[in-house]
């Protein structure tokens, strides 16, 4: 019987040599990997108050959208700096292989709301840093942050942790 780990492809030296990149475009192209994953994320969230599912960019929103659909609960991007229309606020911060700014709308998100953060990978923490940042300025509360993939090397799950965070992840992998 398949795992979801089973259905992440690795790309050798993508997007920098020295990178394994974990894709999981070979996980959501099949329908039973898509669904075991979006099972699996959500059975920890049974019974939680959830108000909202915030994605952070790109393939958070594809994790989060099809959560916030089964929570029937609203839906949040966080996305790369310069991309979401209306007024913003802003965080910076470093990745792995870079530095980056995200954003959120600056009323995407009442105090005092729930908010379940997803995204498909937990590496150095960065972005997931960032993105609870953002939450927290606009006085969310987060009831957890949900991935599909940990790389435990990298120290993000810890950083979370450290932040008081909850996290989960389906599975991880060795290496950066």
């Amino acid at each position: 019987m398949k795992t979801v780990k089973d259905y992440i492809r690795t790309i050798v030296d993508f997007p920098h040599e020295g990178i394994m990149f974990r894709d999981v475009t070979t996980l959501f192209a099949d329908p039973r990997g898509f669904r075991m994953a979006i099972d699996q994320m959500l059975h920890p969230y049974a019974g939680i108050d959830i108000d909202k599912v915030v994605g952070l960019e790109a393939r958070g929103f594809i994790l989060g959208g099809a959560i916030a659909h089964q929570l029937s609960v609203g839906f949040v991007p966080i996305r790369k700096k310069g991309k979401l229309p209306g007024t913003t606020i802003s965080q910076d911060y470093k990745l792995e292989y870079g530095e980056a700014i995200v954003e959120i709308h600056d009323d995407a998100i009442q105090a005092g709301e729930k908010i379940l953060v997803v995204d498909d990978l937990l590496a150095t923490g960065g972005t997931a840093e960032a993105g609870i940042k953002l939450i927290e300025r606009l006085g969310g509360e987060i009831v957890s942050c949900a991935f599909i993939i940990d790389l435990p090397e990298l120290g993000g799950r810890q950083k979370l942790e450290a932040m008081g965070m909850d996290v989960h992840a389906l599975c991880d992998f060795e290496g950066a």
